[in-house]
């Protein structure tokens, strides 16, 4: 069976890169950095030699059959690991050059992750950073899927190998002219009876806001929810409600932030990655963030 590998090697890589790109033929040729006609090519080329159809066409979008699926998911791992094992040997694994595709949390789309990753580019422009902006249940799964290769992860995730770089501490966000408005610190039992604005019931942010005024003695009166956290905030500025967030440089005016005490109100922070080995220019971002992130 050795005229598999050496016939359809790069047919293969295509088909995981278009499988981990749900189809989407321009990304997939960007990410191998392959010109789009070259990328079709390798797809028919390899159901050709295969005999086996992978491709579903819905007029101009493209999905993968559950075989092309089945097979895209089992060879990327090996195929990932030889890349690595090749460049080691050959010598080819250069850690200032290549791509990274890297995820961080809705929470910290402001300040220090986006001036890392600036400072990083300035460092390294032969590394390409490709960015994604999610919560943690997705990054979590797109790391586990090959969707990304690295990822700053709120709450840290068990069956992802990561290291704790941080924590993040949860505050409580009220409009400006808000009754505790001008309260130094607050108890969480204080906040019963407001109206609160959270985020739907798979983010984690929600599972603590319900979990910690539980605690606290009282159900959380939600009257609104919204994914984007800073739809949240400017919501809480025009009197809608109050809400349980994280500090954010772009906090719009007529927000009051108020610390929260007598609990553990805060979140940890980790760097994540899938693989049991990363390649070199992750590895260069990955030994980047763990030497500056504080």
């Amino acid at each position: 069976m050795d005229q598999w590998t050496a016939q359809l090697a790069p047919q293969m890589r295509a088909l995981v890169a278009l499988a981990a790109h749900d189809g989407h033929m321009t990304k997939a040729a960007a990410a191998l950095d392959i010109p789009q006609s070259s990328m079709s090519r390798r797809i028919q080329a390899l159901q050709t030699a295969l005999r086996v159809p992978l491709l579903i066409h819905d007029g101009r979008t493209v999905h993968l059959t559950p075989d092309a699926q089945r097979l895209a998911a089992r060879a990327r791992g090996p195929l990932d690991e030889l890349d690595q094992i090749l460049a080691e040997v050959t010598g080819g694994a250069d850690p200032d050059h290549g791509t990274v595709r890297f995820g961080f949390p809705l929470t910290m789309g402001s300040g220090q992750i986006p001036d890392l990753l600036a400072d990083f580019r300035h460092q390294h422009p032969g590394i390409r950073v490709l960015l994604k902006q999610a919560h943690g249940i997705e990054l979590g799964a797109d790391l586990l899927n090959g969707r990304l290769d690295l990822a700053v992860v709120i709450p840290t995730p068990d069956h992802l190998k990561h290291i704790k770089i941080g924590t993040q501490h949860i505050q409580v966000a009220v409009p400006a002219h808000h009754r505790l408005a001008t309260a130094a610190s607050l108890r969480l039992k204080e906040l019963a009876g407001e109206t609160f604005i959270v985020n739907p019931p798979s983010y984690n942010l929600r599972q603590l806001t319900e979990t910690w005024c539980e605690e606290a003695g009282y159900t959380p009166n939600i009257a609104i929810e919204v994914t984007e956290f800073s739809t949240i905030r400017e919501l809480v500025s025009r009197g809608l409600g109050i809400a349980l967030i994280p500090h954010d440089d772009r906090t719009p005016p007529g927000i009051t932030e108020i610390p929260l005490t007598g609990g553990r109100y805060y979140r940890p922070i980790a760097l994540a990655w899938g693989t049991t080995t990363q390649a070199a220019p992750t590895r260069r971002l990955n030994d980047y963030l763990l030497q500056h992130f504080a």
